[in-house]
């Protein structure tokens, strides 16, 4: 009853969040150089091809060659000027001393205006089973790739006192799920390596996006079914899926108008919402709004908790019932 009760009030605060997410951002890719790691399929890809359409310069990171010729293909078909540049790198971003010296090869170039972070995978399983490859590969690929990239890139952002890093984390990376326990922890790592940059690079005028995307229809997320537990896989119908080009489309508006989360609909609101934490405002009226919602959204999250809980619990029982037979 309390729940029906809040909810007109989140829903009308959620639309008052679409309208501004709506408004034309302020800052242009038009002539300005984006560089894009994981830009040969999937999220990645999908933004990649949005900058094409503004008149961006593009350049996408991936490890397989095969992919990256066919993705820039598509990518460059986008175009809506002639003079736009289309710029292709293989590489293994795990690789510190490798990615150190591509990234400052592409800066000195053509300097890079916005980087984006879309390189990542997910392997599931509980937590015992894990080995040691999987745990070291999920923080390789996840996180110390990102890291490698920002720090060979975020020194010449800082000089020119210009730029927009984006970090790709994911909803993983605000709330621990049965089955990612490696996964989130990269994740969640993110979101800290985002927030301290934030504030770091605020006052050289370089902004910083955490996207924090939901579940979504990518050749990675196909690839990531195949290790779910059964609890996984519950758990996550509940959110569906998500089309990549909604996502990049979120992701571009919000780094373009300088928003610290970029999530995408209405229960990924309710999350970023209620894990705001201490981490950085635009204005004071999102804090005096995020104040006013907190205590409903935690009480809306307990019952989601609960289903999840119960979840775990069916599936353990239903597990031990077949082993009795």
């Amino acid at each position: 009853m309390l729940f029906i009760m809040l909810l007109p009030v989140l829903l009308v605060t959620f639309l008052l969040k679409l309208y501004k997410d709506s408004i034309t951002p302020k800052k242009t890719l038009r002539g300005k150089h984006i560089c894009i790691t994981g830009g040969s399929s999937g999220i990645g890809k999908s933004l990649a091809v949005l900058a094409s359409q503004q008149g961006a310069h593009v350049t996408i990171i991936a490890r397989n060659s095969t992919r990256l010729s066919a993705a820039i293909l598509e990518i460059s078909s986008e175009r809506s000027s002639d003079e736009q540049e289309f710029v292709t790198v293989s590489l293994d971003c795990t690789d510190t001393n490798a990615t150190h010296a591509k990234i400052k090869e592409i800066d000195d170039k053509r300097p890079i205006y916005m980087f984006v972070n879309c390189a990542g995978f997910a392997t599931c399983g509980i937590f015992e089973e894990m080995t040691q490859a999987d745990i070291k590969n999920l923080f390789d690929i996840n996180y110390f790739a990102t890291v490698n990239t920002l720090q060979a890139l975020v020194p010449r952002m800082k000089q020119r006192k210009d730029g927009i890093v984006v970090i790709t984390g994911s909803q993983g990376g605000l709330m621990g799920i049965y089955g990612y326990s490696i996964y989130a922890s990269a994740k969640f790592a993110l979101r800290g390596l985002a927030e301290v940059l934030k504030m770091e690079l605020d006052c050289y005028n370089v902004s910083v996006t955490l996207s924090l995307p939901p579940d979504t229809d990518t050749p990675g997320f196909e690839t990531e079914n195949l290790t779910k537990p059964k609890e996984t896989k519950l758990i996550s119908e509940a959110a569906g899926l998500v089309d990549p080009q909604v996502v990049a489309q979120a992701l571009l508006n919000d780094a373009l108008n300088g928003k610290f989360f970029s999530s995408v609909g209405f229960e990924s609101w309710l999350m970023t919402t209620l894990c705001v934490g201490m981490t950085p405002f635009q204005r004071y009226f999102d804090v005096i709004v995020q104040a006013l919602t907190l205590g409903p959204i935690r009480l809306i999250s307990s019952f989601y908790i609960t289903n999840f809980q119960k979840i775990v619990i069916k599936c353990k029982e239903e597990r031990e019932g077949a082993k009795d037979k």
